[in-house]
């Protein structure tokens, strides 16, 4: 986990009401030069839905629509858009009087949640070790070392995004497409409640089975690879479950 300097941080309330909380225009989320080719409306679901998925929107707090559309910069029809397939994706809920916020977790959801990644990532873990050539392999190995200096040094944005990204570069090697989307849309339910876990607990806390996945794939076991991803959703959505224990 995150070291106690990285405490949860209370997202800036608009002016005039302070029941409704600001979108931070955080340049960790903004569109990169491919993202820049798509749509409006698509450049506008991805920032979104990165601020959602790497907890720079607070589980539980009400964002206003309008508080959304200036904090991304863009119109108030591409919002409307993508707040609409967040909300299908299950990262975003209808609050009414034109608010909408992430859905705050609960302890007995993390049952489902290992139920599922442990379904769904065992078996895109298993299908990808027969399929990765080792020079993905070896690019997957030294994503996994940059994510340890993250870890060793306690940064939280960097751990959540190439923590991630080690998970999705695994499942895209699947080649199973509508398997990797479902476990995508997993990580939208858990992702924000992941950074308020690490801000209490803190990087060094957060154990994964990186090496053991990678000795797997090495080593083209199946077998092996599942178990590994198996023990690395329980351990991690353990620690989910345990940061949403009131500390006493």
């Amino acid at each position: 986990m995150f070291s106690s300097a990285f405490r949860w941080c209370k997202l800036p309330e608009i002016e005039k009401d302070p029941s409704f909380v600001n979108v931070p225009n955080s340049p960790s989320v903004s569109p990169t030069e491919g993202a820049a080719k798509l749509p409006a409306h698509e450049q506008v679901y991805q920032r979104l839905r990165a601020q959602i998925l790497f907890g720079e929107l607070a589980p539980g707090q009400a964002v206003t629509i309008q508080g959304l559309v200036e904090a991304l910069d863009s119109g108030m029809t591409p919002v409307r858009e993508a707040i609409r397939r967040l909300i299908s994706d299950g990262a975003l809920v209808f609050q009414g009087n034109r608010r909408v916020s992430v859905p705050e977790l609960r302890a007995e959801d993390v049952d489902e949640l290992i139920f599922a990644r442990k379904t769904i990532e065992c078996e895109l873990a298993r299908r990808a070790s027969t399929r990765m050539p080792e020079t993905d392999v070896d690019a997957l190995e030294a994503l996994d070392l940059t994510l340890d200096t993250a870890i060793a040094t306690g940064d939280v944005p960097g751990y959540l995004a190439l923590n991630y990204q080690f998970h999705t570069e695994l499942n895209a090697h699947a080649n199973a497409p509508i398997l990797a989307d479902l476990a995508d849309r997993l990580w939208l339910r858990f992702g924000p409640s992941l950074r308020v876990v690490c801000g209490r607990f803190g990087t060094q806390s957060f154990p994964d089975r990186h090496k053991d996945i990678l000795e797997g794939l090495r080593k083209k076991d199946a077998d092996l690879v599942a178990l590994a991803m198996e023990r690395d959703v329980l351990q991690g959505m353990e620690q989910v479950r345990a940061g949403l224990t009131p500390i006493n």
